[in-house]
């Protein structure tokens, strides 16, 4: 009489397994595949409503196509290059007109003015993708002709090939790390042989549906991808499912030894934790999402793209998992095996004398804990994130960066990257002459029909000219960014010319500027939404503000420990503009998740023992799980590291030192001790304000 439902309990396990397999085996290899939709172009992430912005697609009108220049350079090891030598540097480069990826004619060779070097700029084509690397090597060997002289490129086309490079083996040696740190720390610290695999397995199977998604939303134009945002969709997804499976295999084990019967053990686990797991994962991807406010395009590229990880992870973690674990039960965590669930509530012997030690001296631990963080934020202002020069965004040396550098020693520093100025072109002289008398500004001059400043008539497009402005300083120096404010200052001036400044330079300018405006939007919008998800969780107005609170000095004293950290051990001068709000956006929401698993055991716990009790309960029953999520979160997010770019370093750092931050000290700590200290009133208006008989209804004395 019960053998169709017994069967249905294995059945609907079953089923499931074979789903997830078949959706690894069909849309895993996308997790490879995403590289093929990505873009590296910087230039299809700018402002939408900058400046430069609109002078990119102004001077589109005065291109007859789209280009990208590679500046080859010479010298002659300190000596003078002589008139012959400028002469066969012309010649190569000439000889490369009609060559495949090649658009018009290279420029022809000119000389510094203190002899010693010489430059030549030859146009590409701008969507070469991978044959930009077979591009340059022709301009590098037919540059190699020039006796007594070597030969470096600089400029757009060898920072983007470095760049290329540089993410090249994001999809192989990035997942690689990330997986093979997760797996160590899984099988040490839980001394399982089957539990890590698992785990690990749901994670591909998330990462690959994840990647399938965004690969076909990126082919129609949905959505955009560089390297940046598929490197973070591999770490987070990763990360991520991880986490929830962690605590969802915690909860299962709990639930196995109280009633031995795996189908039912595997229905109270994902129940138990479910509320938990989606309050975690609605506020990563609410927090991401919040991200679509911003002006930058790479910005509002990583919100939804980021948001369908969250959602493929949690998808495995609560369908993949609980049915492998009703199919294995306790062989899953072989050899070991679980605990009476008396015996798991009290938890390990560390975590009662944590609980017993934060009982003891509530106000003193949180006081002090929040003091020490406090000391620590105190240094976060003088985290620079004003943009990071060229010869700082790879972490190794990168030939691009040192053929810039050979550049700016010979030529004024904006060479090949000059201000591009639109203006009217009745008021052209006017708006020329107000460029070249800018403090900053090299040279200035109408572009014409050849396509070279100044020479000849100007071109005039619709009523308008371009004005090539070249900086004295390099074009990603602070230096040329104040420059371009005192550029657009004084061309604004020029009366009935509708000038307008772009270019590189100007690029830089504006991001880093709309990256402090989206953070003043975003920021709030992203706590708002925390607030709101713990609010609806918890049942309670002060816990949620007090979690949202610590989570926030813990984001601050995470900065101030950046700060030191990156400008006295790892030598940066600044972070790129985005860095703090990307570090906001991951470490806060993140970082909130062991708060979400923490309180909503807490009140579980607290309904039926008291706040008090409810609270030491908790903290000793999750401090296992949630602390080994924590570390591997962090050393997901370490490998970041692999990718030799200042952006992927400092963004890892961020997060894996704050996720551990925010695992020992701020849910360990600081967070229980204040639940205690303030006593059942914490929990207002919920029921649980109403102190049980017994227990103190405020704030213990100060100690």
């Amino acid at each position: 009489m019960n053998i169709a439902p017994r069967r249905a309990r294995w059945l609907v396990p079953l089923v499931l397994l074979l789903v997830w397999l078949g959706v690894g085996g069909t849309l895993g290899p996308y997790a490879g595949k995403l590289g093929e939709v990505a873009t590296n172009d910087q230039a299809a992430f700018l402002p939408r409503s900058a400046e430069s912005t609109q002078v990119l697609e102004a001077r589109e009108a005065f291109d007859q196509s789209e280009t990208l220049p590679a500046i080859v350079v010479w010298t002659a090891g300190g000596e003078r290059v002589g008139q012959e030598q400028q002469k066969a540097a012309t010649r190569a480069v000439s000889a490369l007109a009609g060559q495949p990826g090649l658009v018009g004619r290279p420029s022809p060779a000119i000389r510094s003015e203190d002899g010693l070097a010489l430059q030549a700029v030859v146009q590409l084509e701008p969507d070469l993708g991978e044959e930009l690397p077979t591009a340059l090597d022709r301009i590098r060997q037919a540059a190699k002709g020039v006796p007594g002289t070597s030969a470096q490129i600089a400029g757009p086309a060898a920072s983007q090939a470095d760049l290329s490079d540089a993410f090249a083996g994001i999809d192989g040696l990035l997942l690689g790390v990330a997986l093979g740190a997760v797996l160590l720390i899984l099988l040490l610290v839980y001394r399982s042989v089957l539990l890590p695999f698992l785990i690990i397995l749901g994670s591909v199977f998330a990462l690959g549906l994840a990647c399938a998604v965004v690969y076909a939303l990126a082919q129609r134009d949905v959505v955009r991808v560089d390297g940046q945002v598929q490197g973070i969709l591999s770490i987070l997804v990763i990360g991520a499912a991880t986490d929830y499976a962690l605590l969802l295999a915690a909860r299962f084990r709990e639930e196995l030894a109280t009633s031995g019967d795996r189908a039912s053990a595997a229905v109270a686990a994902v129940r138990r934790s479910f509320g938990a797991i989606t309050a975690s994962a609605a506020t990563v991807a609410l927090g991401l999402l919040a991200l679509l406010a911003s002006d930058l395009t790479n910005n509002r590229a990583l919100g939804p793209v980021g948001a369908i990880g969250i959602l493929c992870a949690v998808l495995s973690t609560l369908t993949f998992l609980p049915a492998v674990l009703a199919l294995l039960g306790r062989a899953a965590y072989w050899p070991s095996r679980p605990k009476p669930s008396e015996m798991s509530a009290q938890g390990s012997g560390v975590w009662r004398r944590i609980a017993r030690t934060v009982d003891s001296r509530p106000r003193r631990t949180w006081v002090v804990t929040a003091v020490v963080l406090a000391g620590f934020a105190c240094f976060s202002p003088a985290l620079s994130s004003k943009g990071v020069p060229l010869d700082k965004i790879f972490v190794n040396d990168a030939p691009s960066v040192a053929a810039q550098a050979t550049l700016g020693e010979h030529f004024p520093g904006g060479s090949g990257n000059p201000a591009v100025i639109i203006a009217d072109a009745d008021r052209a002289d006017a708006v020329t002459a107000a460029a070249s008398r800018t403090e900053g500004v090299a040279s200035a001059a109408a572009v014409s029909a050849s396509g070279r400043p100044g020479g000849g008539e100007p071109l005039v497009v619709d009523g308008r000219v371009r004005i090539d402005a070249t900086l004295e300083a390099a074009a990603d120096s602070d230096a040329a960014k104040e420059t371009i404010e005192r550029l657009r200052t004084d061309v604004h001036a020029v009366s009935a010319a509708d000038a307008l400044v772009g270019g590189y330079t100007a690029q830089q300018y504006d991001t880093q500027q709309t990256a402090a405006r989206d953070r003043t939007v975003i920021v709030p919008v992203v706590l708002a939404i925390i607030l709101l998800i713990l609010t609806l969780l918890l049942r309670s107005l002060l816990v949620p503000l007090l979690l949202v609170a610590t989570v926030a000095l813990n984001f601050l004293a995470t900065l101030g420990v950046s700060a030191l950290v990156f400008e006295h051990l790892l030598g940066f001068s600044g972070t790129d503009a985005s860095v703090p709000l990307y570090g906001f956006v991951f470490l806060v929401a993140l970082g909130v998740d062991y708060n979400i698993f923490l309180m909503s055991r807490v009140r579980e716990e607290a309904l039926v023992h008291g706040s008090r009790q409810g609270v030491l309960r908790g903290l000793t029953t999750t401090g296992g799980v949630i602390t080994s999520a924590g570390v591997v979160l962090a050393a997901t997010f370490a490998a970041l590291m692999v990718i030799p770019l200042a952006f992927l370093v400092q963004i890892a750092f961020i997060v894996a030192f704050g996720v551990l931050l925010d695992t020992l000290v701020v849910r360990s700590l600081l967070v229980p001790a204040l639940v205690i200290d303030i006593g059942p009133r914490a929990w207002w208006p919920s029921a649980l304000a109403r102190p049980r008989t017994g227990e103190k209804s405020q704030a213990t004395p100060a100690e």
